[in-house]
């Protein structure tokens, strides 16, 4: 597949329209608060991210026009692409990072969260919606329309950092928030990936830096050096999960505890 055909939401099937219809349409400030208060309480399931990751063939992101397969084969087709770019003694945090950068999908198998809530491309609540968002046009259904739109700034300060801004809610913000809480020795630009992948309006769209500190500028070359690998690496054919197995596993040991609180 070459890449101008990734991320073709003109010629997308209506799932995905209606994914996003949903998506852009409740998430407001207010549900945003809400989840971010939900999941720092909750930790009900301890589990290993190996054994974590094989739940993910339980889901397919109907967000997504450019793959059905399940989401541990997209994870394993970006880490094994990634790898054989990047060399292991100086970014195997790199391949990890890749590995996992969708394990908060998890929180929509085990938690039955809805799609909407967990899947898609992510953007700042509480300030204006900006037109570089997919599906931008669905955006009038949401009730922050009213308050924010065309309020550059919202609730926020100028350069107040990504950090405190709040992100329509998703399985990037629910990741990065187990990792911290395991105290995972991943290095600050594996966390931005993980936190900001989705983040195409920033990332891809170069829209709002007004809101970046200067760490998230220095930070921001990592998640689009990993967003290059996320997009082009899909493709049709599987990996044969036990024959990279070994090497993925002995990363998670390096990096994370024994077991994560899911």
């Amino acid at each position: 597949m070459s890449k101008h055909k990734f991320r073709d939401y003109e010629k997308s099937e209506d799932k995905v329209r209606q994914f996003y219809y949903r998506n852009r349409s409740y998430q407001t400030l207010e549900y945003v608060l809400s989840m971010e208060k939900k999941y720092s309480n909750t930790q009900e399931i301890e589990m290993d991210v190996w054994d974590a990751l094989q739940h993910l063939n339980e889901l397919v992101d109907i967000s997504d026009p450019d793959t059905n397969l399940p989401q541990i084969q997209h994870a394993l087709q970006t880490a094994e692409s990634i790898r054989k770019i990047y060399p292991e003694d100086k970014y195997d945090w790199l391949h990890l990072v890749s590995l996992i950068h969708d394990l908060g999908k998890f929180m929509g198998v085990h938690y039955k969260e809805p799609q909407w809530a967990v899947v898609g491309d992510t953007f700042p609540v509480g300030c204006d919606m900006s037109s570089t968002c997919a599906f931008n046009q669905f955006f009038i259904q949401n009730p922050d329309f009213k308050i924010y739109n065309g309020d550059k700034y919202g609730i926020y300060k100028p350069n107040c950092g990504l950090r405190n801004v709040h992100m329509s809610w998703g399985h990037d913000e629910y990741l990065y928030r187990v990792c911290v809480r395991s105290n995972c020795k991943l290095p600050l630009a594996g966390l931005y990936i993980i936190r900001y992948h989705s983040f195409y309006p920033w990332h891809t769209g170069k829209d709002y830096m007004y809101l970046c500190d200067d760490t998230d500028l220095k930070m921001l070359k990592w998640v689009q050096i990993f967003n290059k690998f996320d997009l082009y690496s899909k493709k049709d054919e599987k990996i044969n999960i036990e024959q990279v197995s070994s090497y993925y596993k002995k990363l998670i040991k390096k990096y994370f505890p024994e077991k994560l609180k899911f």
